[in-house]
């Protein structure tokens, strides 16, 4: 079955209403388009390293209003919509959570980053994601009309065997919502991206955060689709955008069947 698939590529701050202006607008441009399912990067609505605006900014999962005008668009818009991830609180913690939403306005999962970026690159960046957020413990697989979609987020994209049990799951389609250091990102991302869609014979959507931020740091973009055999269908390098291509779940059925690796743990 074929749809067509959009991944946004922003450089958000920490003004969720800013971002979210710069969602819609950029996923009224996508629908032009012809987009069906739109998906969005990692820190869509806050990106922060600071830990007092996390705490402050993060959105109630239930109630928040960045999340709430999402589901509003889904609906009216007739459009399924993946918040790639965005930081919410949720049982007295704060989660990095990937929201998928249908089309008629329902959300019909939610995704906990499992991996922390913890890590001290050679240039003199630190992160440690496990002080602000509470690591997920669940993996998830999502039925959409067309397929079956896996999510993670960002640093998880280092783990292999998270996108091998998806994948065993029954996944088709595996998204990837991340912030890429640029630093990493120029070394690894293409690489990393194309042996998770070869390895398991699915298809890759992962919308990119891109540029120069607020808070100094900077994010390398090139958000990516590729198909199930590694080709990039489309790639957005640098700037604000979006990207569509169409998407043939039955390329992936057909590949699995010419080359049964996928039947070997």
């Amino acid at each position: 079955m074929k749809f067509n698939a959009a991944c946004l590529q922003l450089t958000s701050n920490d003004q969720p209403k800013e971002n979210l202006d710069q969602v819609i607008r950029l996923s009224d441009q996508a629908l032009q388009e012809g987009a069906q399912l739109i998906c969005t990067p990692e820190n869509t609505f806050l990106f922060t390293l600071d830990k007092i605006t996390l705490e402050k900014k993060s959105e109630d999962y239930e109630k928040g209003y960045c999340i709430n005008e999402i589901i509003k668009y889904a609906k009216q818009s007739k459009v399924w919509f993946l918040i790639g991830g965005t930081p919410v609180k949720f049982k007295n913690y704060i989660f990095n959570r990937s929201i998928l939403i249908n089309s008629g306005g329902n959300i019909v999962s939610t995704y906990d980053k499992i991996h922390m970026f913890d890590v001290n690159l050679p240039n003199g960046e630190i992160y440690q994601e496990s002080k602000n957020f509470k690591p997920g413990k669940k993996l998830i697989i999502s039925q959409l009309p067309w397929g079956n979609l896996g999510l993670s987020i960002c640093y998880d994209l280092r783990f292999p065997n998270h996108y091998r049990q998806l994948m065993k799951m029954g996944a088709d389609l595996l998204s990837v919502p991340s912030a890429f250091t640029k630093n990493t990102g120029e070394r690894h991302w293409h690489i990393l991206l194309r042996s998770r869609a070869v390895e398991n014979f699915c298809y890759v959507l992962a919308p990119a955060q891109t540029g120069k931020h607020f808070n100094k740091r900077e994010t390398y973009g090139h958000s990516l689709i590729v198909s199930p055999d590694g080709v990039v269908l489309n790639e957005k390098k640098e700037g604000n955008g979006y990207i569509v291509s169409e998407i043939d779940v039955e390329k992936v059925k057909k590949i699995r069947s010419e080359i049964p690796s996928t039947n070997i743990d």
